[in-house]
């Protein structure tokens, strides 16, 4: 079930972009961006519906309904986390070297830095 609801979604999805990119804007002509009188307000007076306003509306519904579905059908799952399966293991850790140094082997010790001229050695 939640395969079909998936797959309903995903092809409402591409249909709303689709038809919302086909539509064109209410203030489309160019006497619209220099204030012209032709130009409709944001929330003025609208023509009739359109196929595309009214497929516009149809497919949000849809894609509300089908987005609330997943959501609830998602959260009501009980099969836990994802890490929940996978199996822990301690980490493999190697014993510390506690043979002494070989003289003239180079150790990993930081040098350490002369003081600058005329400043006092760090401690």
């Amino acid at each position: 079930m939640v395969l079909a609801i998936t797959a309903v979604h995903i092809i409402v999805c591409f249909f709303l972009i689709a038809v919302v990119l086909l539509q064109t804007g209410k203030s489309a002509d160019i006497a619209a961006a220099f204030g012209g009188q032709s130009s409709q307000t944001a929330f003025g007076p609208r023509g009739a519906a359109t196929l595309l306003s009214k497929a516009t509306t149809w497919s949000a519904v849809i894609f509300m309904i089908t987005s609330f579905t997943l959501a609830i059908v998602s959260s009501r799952r009980t099969s836990g986390s994802v890490l929940g399966t996978v199996k822990t293991q301690p980490a493999q850790t190697k014993p510390a070297n506690t043979q002494p140094p070989r003289p003239g082997a180079p150790n990993n010790q930081p040098q350490q830095s002369q003081p600058l001229e005329g400043q006092p050695p760090q401690r």
